[in-house]
């Protein structure tokens, strides 16, 4: 089983070594997205943190605000 996981699989059935090559190339490509993704996270979770102390300076009394519409 450990060998067959890491592409040592016995034989030369043309169909199996396709499918082994499909899910290699899948597995490549979730890693992959996932790279990107926790990227995009990491880029987002320090814009979320920036904007926080920005509206974290706003002093605004919210029991004294009025509507926007009226």
């Amino acid at each position: 089983m450990a060998k067959a996981l890491f592409g040592y699989v016995g034989g030369s059935d043309p169909r199996l070594m396709s499918e082994m090559r499909r899910l290699q190339q899948r597995v490549q490509d979730l890693e992959s997205e996932l790279v990107r993704m926790q990227a995009e996270n990491d880029a987002l979770s320090a814009a979320t943190h920036h904007g926080d102390s920005l509206l974290d300076s706003i002093d605004i009394d919210v029991h004294q605000a009025e509507p926007a519409f009226t």
